[in-house]
């Protein structure tokens, strides 16, 4: 069954963007001048995706809004002969159809997942995290979709971590079982070093069949009653099998100031507007510290 939908748990607190983030939703952070969660979008759409549900918390109304039509600001630019802002506005707008379900408290991603149950229906759907943003050349959720039709079972993300990050990831192991799939028996969230069955680290990518749903059921809350999706992938893992799809491209972790400041130096650097007067700014910054 193709996969037609996708999930992007957006309730969290964004409580590590402060005070940025009382008022605006962390997703709505920009990377340059687009909002981080248009990228993830824009990646479900690029890959297929048809519909896109959002599970959002109270506070997050900026996230539907901003791919809603907006026929004022269109007409005042068409107006104006702002061609290039009315087709930037227009493209986010028809991406893909948007809706959204509320997850009354935040319960963890597990919760999140179970949450748009109905939404998704039965059928295989995509989860997307939107503190994972990956520059790729063939879309994230592309690159796993073609595994998943290739294999017929749940897909994980992968990337190769350093030895000395491992305990900051949770870890898969498993055999190869083709060009960068993998079969997996083993999934651990944030191992010591030698405990690690290796060094392939999830990343906030997940394509699930529907019957990730009745797992999730099963598994117990976790501390702060929290309902973890990774322990429902593990039951699923022994019962159906699940693949790993280490995948290529640049992983930012946008959650975090360190990598939300990485994104937005190599994005800027893809910008003909930008990068030039950037690649400057730098060498003078790295000049002057010498």
């Amino acid at each position: 069954m193709r996969v037609r939908k996708a999930v992007i748990p957006a309730a969290g607190l964004g409580t590590r963007f402060l005070p940025a983030t009382k008022a605006v939703p962390k997703e709505m952070l920009p990377i340059i001048d687009v909002p981080t969660i248009q990228y993830i979008v824009k990646e479900a759409a690029d890959s297929g995706i048809e519909d896109v549900i959002f599970v959002t918390g109270r506070g997050k109304n900026a996230i539907i809004d901003h791919f809603d039509y907006y026929p004022e600001l269109e007409e005042k630019l068409e107006q104006q002969g702002k061609r290039d802002l009315l087709a930037a506005l227009r493209e986010t707008s028809s991406m893909a159809k948007v809706v959204s379900i509320r997850q009354q408290e935040p319960r963890g991603l597990g919760d999140a997942v179970l949450c748009a149950r109905e939404l998704v229906g039965d059928e295989p759907f995509v989860v997307l995290l939107g503190d994972d943003l990956v520059d790729s050349a063939v879309p994230c959720a592309r690159q796993m979709i073609d595994v998943f039709e290739q294999y017929n079972k749940s897909v994980v993300a992968l990337m190769r971590v350093p030895t000395d990050e491992v305990s900051s990831f949770g870890i898969c192991g498993g055999e190869p079982l083709g060009e960068r799939a993998y079969n997996l028996d083993t999934m651990m969230e944030k191992p010591a070093v030698h405990d690690a069955p290796s060094n392939l680290a999830i990343v906030g990518r997940y394509i699930l069949k529907p019957s990730i749903f009745g797992y999730l059921e099963r598994v117990d809350p976790g501390p702060g009653k929290e309902l973890q999706l990774t322990d429902a992938m593990a039951l699923m893992m022994a019962e159906e099998g699940f693949v790993g799809c280490e995948i290529t491209g640049e992983r930012y972790d946008t959650g975090d100031k360190f990598g939300f400041l990485q994104a937005n130096i190599a994005f800027g650097l893809k910008r003909r507007d930008i990068a030039p007067r950037l690649r400057a700014y730098m060498r003078d910054i790295l000049q002057q510290e010498i």
